[in-house]
C-alpha cells in the first residue's frame, strides 16, 4: 500500500475518539441535596478529552483511576501518536514495555521521544520501528545502550518508501564518527533551504539542557550533532548566549562542544576562569548567575535552578541547607550519640 494511503489524519483520530467515547452534554444539578444524593458518575467528559495531551506518565496513572478512563486510555489511539518518555519511567523501560507502548499506536506513531532510556537496545528500537514505519520524529539523546550503527539502521528503516525522518536527536549515543554522521545527513535528505534556516538558530546550551521542552518545537534541528569546530568530535555545539561574544570577530570564536568551552548552566554563556563559580550540584556557573542565587546558609554556595530542590529547608532562617552539608551534620550528630 503507498505512503500517501497509510499516513494517519490526527483530526480522524479525534472524531473517532469522540465517538468511542460516546461524549454527551452533563445535565446540571439543582441543589446541593440532589449532589449528595447522586450516584458516583463518569467522569466529565473533558478528561477524555485532555488525554492526548497529557505525558506518559499521567497518561498510565489515568488508567487505573476508573473504568471509563481506562477503556479510554487503553482503547483510544490519539493519545499514542506522540509518546515522550522522560523521568521517572526512563530508567525503567525495557525493551518488552516499550513495544507494549508503542503498540496502542497501531502503527501510527508519529513522535518517539526516549530521554535518557538506557535499558533500550538496537534491538528493541529496530522491533519498534518495524511496527513504526511513519516516525517523522525521533528523539534518543541519552539512550547509552544504542550504538551508532543500531541508530543508522533505525535511520534508514525510517527512510524507505519515500519516507521522511523529520528530527534526529542522539546527542549523549557513544562512538559516533564522522563517518556516521554523513552517513545519517545522506538518510535525513537534508535540503539546503533547511540547512539555511537552521543556521540562523542558535542552540543555547542552557535550554539545550531541558530535552522534553523541546520535543514540540517547530524550528527543532534536523540532526543535534555535528563536527565540533575546536576538537572535531561529533557532539552537540553550542553557540554563547552573551552578547559580548555576538560581536566578536571572527564570528563564532566561543562556539564549541560543553567538553571545549566551559558554559553557565543558568544563561548558557561561555564561562572565563576567573569568573567561574561551582554549584553545590557540580554544574559551572558565571559569576553573575552565582550572585543572583541563593545560597546554602553554612557553605554559602549555590544550587543551579534545575537542581534547586536538592537542597533541604532551613528551620532557623529563610536560606537553605545544601545535602552536602546536611550530610556532614548528620554525620557529626551520629557521631556525638554513639560517644
Amino acid at each position: 500500500m503507498e505512503t500517501a494511503n497509510v499516513e494517519y489524519n490526527e483530526q480522524e483520530a479525534m472524531e473517532t475518539s469522540m465517538k468511542m467515547m460516546s461524549i454527551r452534554p452533563s445535565s446540571s444539578i439543582s441543589s446541593v441535596d440532589s449532589i449528595n444524593e447522586e450516584e458516583p458518575r463518569p467522569p466529565h467528559e473533558a478528561l477524555f478529552l485532555a488525554l492526548a495531551y497529557l505525558p506518559l506518565f499521567e497518561l498510565l496513572a489515568m488508567s487505573v483511576v476508573c473504568l471509563s478512563l481506562r477503556d479510554a486510555v487503553n482503547k483510544d489511539i490519539l493519545p499514542w501518536l506522540n509518546i515522550i518518555v522522560d523521568r521517572p519511567l526512563n530508567r525503567r523501560l525495557s525493551d518488552e514495555i516499550l513495544m507494549k507502548i508503542t503498540s496502542k499506536a497501531n502503527g501510527r506513531l508519529t513522535t518517539l521521544a526516549l530521554i535518557n532510556c538506557v535499558r533500550i537496545t538496537n534491538a528493541g528500537l529496530q522491533r519498534v520501528i518495524e511496527k513504526n514505519p511513519f516516525i517523522k520524529k525521533l528523539y534518543i539523546p541519552g539512550c547509552t545502550g544504542l550504538s551508532p550503527q543500531g541508530v543508522i539502521e533505525a535511520v534508514e528503516k525510517l527512510s524507505e518508501n519515500d519516507h521522511t525522518l523529520e528530527i534526529l536527536h542522539i546527542s549523549g549515543v557513544y562512538n559516533i564518527t564522522k563517518e556516521h554522521l554523513r552517513t545519517l545527513h545522506s538518510h535525513l535528505k537534508l535540503n539546503s533551504s533547511r540547512q539555511n534556516e537552521q543556521k540562523r538558530q542558535p542552540i543555547l546550551y542552557h535550554k539545550a539542557r531541558h530535552y522534553p521542552v523541546l520535543v514540540n518545537r517547530e524550528n527543532d534541528h534536523s540532526i543535534d550533532v555535528e563536527i565540533c569546530p575546536s576538537c572535531s568530535e561529533v557532539r552537540m555545539v553550542f553557540d554563547c548566549s552573551k552578547q559580548l561574544c555576538k560581536g566578536k570577530l571572527p564570528a563564532h570564536c566561543c562556539r564549541g562542544c560543553y567538553h571545549c568551552i566551559p558554559r553557565c548552566a543558568e544563561c548558557g554563556g561561555c564561562i572565563q576562569p576567573e569568573e567561574m563559580e561551582d554549584a553545590v550540584c557540580n554544574d559551572m556557573l558565571c559569576s553573575d548567575c552565582w550572585l543572583q542565587l541563593p545560597k546554602c546558609n553554612l557553605c554559602n554556595r549555590t544550587y543551579c535552578r534545575q537542581h534547586a530542590n536538592l537542597g533541604s529547608n532551613s528551620s532557623c532562617s529563610s536560606g537553605f541547607i545544601c545535602d552536602i552539608c546536611q550530610y556532614q551534620n548528620q554525620k557529626c550528630y551520629s557521631e556525638e550519640f554513639l560517644n
